[in-house]
């Protein structure tokens, strides 16, 4: 009981900073900043990469489209410069996707090391900030949506999975996991959807139906990951900064994998009739 108790008081700690940044395009960079430096410090850990490099990257990109998004909307070189970040990272995020059926060993060397820190973590947290901005407008409701989506899947999957769960989904990753968690998971979501689009009043009920598809696929996905760099890394989780749920990275680590592939999707509705 003591720890569900903690657990639930670290989750509603972190749940209400969260939605008070909302209330502010500069409160909700600034905390993305800092939950982004957190996370990088706890992904290099976990894959032992040990240099300020990774760190100076974050930072100048973060500043640098955080800064082009909120000041310099209109500055030509803004949307290639994205577009060219959105390629690598999807890129670098299905490399990761197929890594997953391999039992060989992620990228323990230099270069692959700070490609993961750039592509896996950093543009993700960029990526978040763009949600909110969709359509040169700070419209955090988009991005409530989406963490909404991402909580309703992880809890229900959770849920399901515990009660009902016989065929595991990934065992010798996550041995938890089962194919009727992930189903549970993604009904529920699927379901949210409808409630997302009627008190949000953004995106059509198809639109947020199918980014509940996204976030539950690619959210597993982005889950299964974290567990492979955990278990490479031989530990349980990536810190112990949020009690009960052990690091920032493993309570965000389904939304830092989401974020590109629901950022893609936003761009496509945006530019398709």
């Amino acid at each position: 009981m003591r720890e569900l108790i903690i657990r639930a008081i670290s989750g509603l700690f972190y749940a209400v900073l969260f939605l008070l940044s909302l209330q502010s395009q500069h409160a909700l960079i600034i905390l993305f900043f800092i939950f982004g430096l957190i996370v990088l410090a706890e992904f290099s850990k976990l894959i032992h990469f040990k240099s300020w490099i990774p760190y100076l990257v974050f930072i100048l990109l973060f500043l640098v489209f955080g800064y082009w998004q909120t000041v310099m909307q209109s500055y030509k070189g803004f949307d290639e410069a994205v577009q060219i970040l959105h390629v690598l990272t999807i890129f670098v995020q299905l490399i990761l996707i197929k890594d997953l059926f391999s039992e060989k060993p992620l990228p323990a060397v230099f270069s692959g090391k700070l490609i993961n820190t750039t592509f896996y973590v950093t543009s993700a947290f960029i990526f978040i900030i763009l949600i909110a901005n969709y359509k040169n407008t700070f419209n955090p409701r988009i991005l409530l949506g989406a963490f909404i989506l991402t909580w309703v899947n992880d809890s229900f999957a959770y849920l399901v999975g515990k009660n009902f769960g016989k065929q595991k989904l990934f065992p010798r990753i996550s041995p938890k996991k089962t194919v009727e968690g992930f189903l549970g998971g993604l009904f529920f979501a699927c379901l949210g959807s409808f409630f997302i689009s009627k008190y949000t009043g953004t995106l059509s009920f198809n639109n947020w139906l199918i980014l509940a598809i996204i976030v539950s696929v690619f959210g597993t996905l982005g889950d299964l990951i974290e567990s492979k760099f955990k278990r490479q890394a031989g530990v349980k989780d990536s810190g112990i900064i949020m009690p009960g749920h052990g690091g920032l990275l493993d309570r965000l680590d389904s939304i830092i994998f989401a974020a590109p592939f629901i950022y893609l999707f936003l761009r496509i509705i945006n530019h398709v009739p």
